[in-house]
């Protein structure tokens, strides 16, 4: 690996993961695209500490909420999660949210520790790797489809306030499908988001705020294995100019995404996505990259 393969991915990265269209996928499809290496799952995974540091970097107001919320969230968790909203003050609703993720976190996290390790195994060996890059494709387009039909359905009235256990639930259950590469996190979560009715920036606010448990996570240990394991062709300095330009792009499309949905729709990812699974299809097909 180099330096400008590590800024690419880093940028891929900070990038993928808050645009709809499969971090994840995206980081197994650029080095095959372009005949690289890869840098290995711990390199990948550590990627996630730079789009950590743009999504606490952005949502610091929130989070520090959330944290003086939580003696409310720990005494009254019944009377916070019953209660709607428009009787609820401010601080009850910050209570109320961290309860929101972490229920929504819960299916997600029971998965990851369930599939992880095999859904890795097939998507980053080398023994299925076109059929691996077959099924990117496919679920690139398939779950494009499936959040141009939950824009065209939403009534995009609600907004986070107003969201229930339920709702919490809903999403995450739809979050855990981002275990598999070419789904998406962002794009399942606000795919499940606006088929609750959300408004398209609440329902991406949503998704930022409920990825960050399971970012942290996986950040984590990703950073950790590099350190004790290593990675061939990386090094410390590769890892820096990568989590650099993951927070930098990461930060980048918070901004730019939830600024654009809140007066445009999802049309120009639903297009990206199709045409970048028929690309690849094509690809394998005549063997050509």
């Amino acid at each position: 690996m180099d330096f400008l393969q590590a800024i690419v991915l880093g940028i891929v990265q900070g990038l993928t993961e808050f645009l709809p269209i499969s971090s994840s996928g995206h980081l197994i499809l650029v080095p095959w695209l372009f005949g690289w290496d890869e840098p290995g799952l711990s390199f990948d995974a550590a990627l996630h500490l730079g789009t950590l540091v743009a999504v606490f970097g952005y949502f610091w107001r929130d989070i520090v909420n959330m944290v003086k919320a939580l003696p409310i969230a720990i005494r009254r968790p019944g009377y916070i999660l019953r209660t709607t909203a428009e009787e609820l003050d401010p601080k009850d609703r910050d209570a109320r949210l961290v309860w929101l993720l972490i229920i929504g976190s819960i299916p997600g996290g029971i998965a990851g520790l369930l599939l992880q390790s095999s859904i890795d195994d097939f998507f980053h060996g080398e023994e299925h790797k076109d059929l691996a890059i077959a099924l990117i494709a496919a679920m690139l387009m398939l779950f494009a489809l499936l959040l141009l039909a939950a824009d065209r359905a939403a009534k995009h009235r609600r907004e986070i306030r107003s969201l229930g256990a339920m709702d919490a639930a809903v999403v995450g259950l739809a979050q855990m499908l981002a275990l598999f590469p070419g789904v998406s996190r962002s794009g399942v979560t606000l795919t499940a988001g606006l088929f609750r009715e959300m408004k398209r920036a609440d329902a991406a606010r949503f998704s930022f705020l409920l990825g960050m448990p399971l970012v942290t996570i996986a950040a984590l240990k990703g950073f950790y294995d590099l350190v004790s394991e290593g990675s061939a062709g990386v090094t410390n300095a590769h890892l820096i100019a990568g989590v650099l330009a993951s927070a930098i792009s990461g930060f980048a499309a918070i901004s730019v995404l939830l600024r654009f949905l809140q007066r445009s729709n999802t049309n120009v990812f639903v297009i990206y996505r199709v045409i970048a699974g028929l690309t690849v299809l094509a690809l394998l097909a005549t063997s050509v990259r």
